[in-house]
């Protein structure tokens, strides 16, 4: 059957990323509605909608190109946001895995900017390059989503250019139309520099905002 992602729990201190599954829906459904000005460009459902769009992605997790990630801030116990790895790529000679991008990213806005975020992405990338020997992490954004662009530059990753009209749009009133996307990447080579400047990034947020 080849390669199928299957991303296993990872650990932080403020962060659990746990396979997305219908038991978050009720804390993801009130995590969603905190505050939405955050999620113009990123698909990101209202309450109403959890249930349906769980079950879209676990749809995408059945093909194996998708591996769906509840954030679960270890403070409370409660579901805060949803990540996932998915796209991943195969070197030409067999099933070992290339490449595979980290996306379907969002927080809910108490979340933002307490560091859970850099932890996050941490342990994504983490075992993206140590576990499975990636030789490339993708990152993609709407090309006008100013905040996202920076906040995966600040994660470590380099901007390599914009691909017209790439996938669907999820701005309002954009149904059934396509954006452009800014495409970011990490290299095998650029992970040991990318991993410490995310530690750093951590311990900083910890002290800004201690875990309890």
């Amino acid at each position: 059957m080849g390669f199928r992602l299957e991303g296993p729990v990872l650990e932080g201190g403020l962060v659990r990323l746990e396979p997305l599954d219908h038991r978050h829906a009720a804390d993801l459904a009130v995590a969603a509605e905190e505050d939405r000005s955050s999620y113009a460009f990123t698909w990101v459902p209202r309450a109403a909608e959890v249930g349906a769009y769980i079950d879209a992605q676990l749809a995408r997790a059945a093909t194996g190109k998708l591996a769906p990630y509840a954030q679960v801030a270890t403070s409370s116990g409660r579901a805060v946001g949803a990540t996932a790895f998915w796209d991943p790529r195969m070197w030409p000679d067999g099933d070992r895995l290339c490449a595979v991008e980290v996306g379907f990213t969002w927080l809910a806005a108490s979340a933002q900017g307490t560091g859970l975020n850099v932890e996050s992405k941490l342990l994504l990338f983490r075992h993206a390059f140590e576990e499975w020997g990636v030789a490339r992490v993708d990152l993609k954004t709407d090309a006008r989503n100013a905040r996202s662009r920076a906040a995966i530059e600040n994660a470590g990753a380099r901007f390599e250019g914009v691909l017209r009209n790439w996938s669907q749009s999820w701005a309002p009133g954009e149904d059934g139309r396509l954006r452009d996307s800014a495409v970011f990447s990490i290299i095998d080579s650029e992970w040991p520099e990318c991993r410490a400047r995310l530690e750093l990034r951590l311990a900083r947020a910890l002290e800004r905002h201690p875990a309890r």
